[in-house]
């Protein structure tokens, strides 16, 4: 276990304050048709992807952009995306009269850099590593007096993406299982951490690609491994790419999480075919990880298993990929 601060339920409502109005309470809507019928537990969805961003990202960034002063407002904020967190700074930023800067890499999604522009934000390009995009937005901050908005590894943004664990529990009462997406952890350390408090002896579990999983990894032999670019970005989904976990979520994983499994690249694009095909929901490939695991791997799952919550975590598909999906 990692020496650090966890985030407690005092952040947490603190987060739920801050960016109600903003944030929206997103809906839980339950999976109905044929991919149902076959499961041996009923399966809720969290639709982050109704977010006004398309994402939950927005819970995290607007938390942290908003706890600011005015002096640092002035200043400008600057954070490193590969797409939905830079749109969540872009819209915090707008929202609150601060500047805001995205180093993100040159392979992220034409669909989302757009957006991310559309928002007043300015966009800085740089490789596909995830190094890479720290290290310029470092720079950049330094050399501007900017302050910046990590993507995941810091504690308003814990206790801000904890609000969507917070409303689940919520929302399903009687939820058994929750998964959520993770990449670099933000997302999963937030949920986890709002799930147990709350409700502990419900179970979260992580879901990540197989060719991206190094969470998996680090959570099996409790301490954190990095994998190298060229092989977290073969993955379709885009926003999972990151190549560790950050330390504080790490933390909050090891405390809260009660496991990480991966998914193929196959049972993603065939949760992707579900969601557009059974359901009224448009979901991303990040954001589809986790109903690839509760259709083809209840065997992860606790026996005696009956409501599984899993988190659409966002909708920013590409347009070009949706229409593929939905011809084939």
């Amino acid at each position: 276990m990692i020496a650090t601060e966890l985030v407690g339920l005092t952040e947490i409502e603190a987060a739920q304050k801050r960016i109600a109005g903003v944030a929206v309470r997103t809906g839980i809507y339950k999976l109905e048709g044929e991919a149902a019928s076959k499961l041996p537990y009923e399966v809720w969805i969290k639709a982050e992807s109704e977010q006004p961003i398309g994402s939950f990202k927005l819970r995290g960034a607007f938390n942290k952009v908003a706890s600011l002063d005015k002096d640092a407002l002035s200043r400008g904020v600057i954070t490193y995306s590969s797409g939905n967190h830079a749109q969540g700074v872009a819209y915090a930023g707008r929202e609150l009269g601060s500047k805001a800067v995205i180093v993100m890499p040159e392979n992220a999604p034409i669909v989302k850099r757009e957006a991310t522009l559309a928002l007043g934000a300015e966009v800085v390009l740089v490789g596909p590593a995830s190094k890479e995009r720290k290290e310029k937005a470092e720079q950049l901050e330094a050399e501007h007096g900017y302050t910046m908005v990590p993507p995941y590894d810091d504690p308003y943004i814990v206790a801000g993406q904890a609000t969507c664990g917070a409303e689940i529990v919520e929302q399903a009462p009687d939820v058994d299982v929750v998964l959520s997406p993770v990449s670099g952890g933000g997302l999963l350390s937030g949920i986890s951490t709002a799930v147990k408090l709350k409700k502990p002896s419900a179970k979260v579990f992580g879901v990540e690609p197989e060719v991206a999983g190094d969470a998996t990894e680090s959570f099996a032999k409790k301490e954190l491994v990095e994998w190298p670019a060229e092989k977290t970005v073969r993955t379709i989904a885009d926003g999972l790419r990151t190549q560790s976990l950050g330390v504080l979520n790490f933390a909050h994983v090891m405390e809260y999480t009660d496991n990480i499994f991966t998914v193929s690249e196959e049972e993603i694009v065939a949760a992707l075919k579900v969601y557009l095909n059974e359901t009224n929901l448009v979901p991303e490939p990040s954001g589809a990880v986790t109903l690839a695991g509760a259709l083809f791997h209840p065997e992860k799952l606790p026996a005696g298993t009956k409501k599984v919550v899993v988190v659409l975590s966002g909708g920013n598909i590409d347009p070009a990929l949706k229409a593929q999906l939905q011809g084939s």
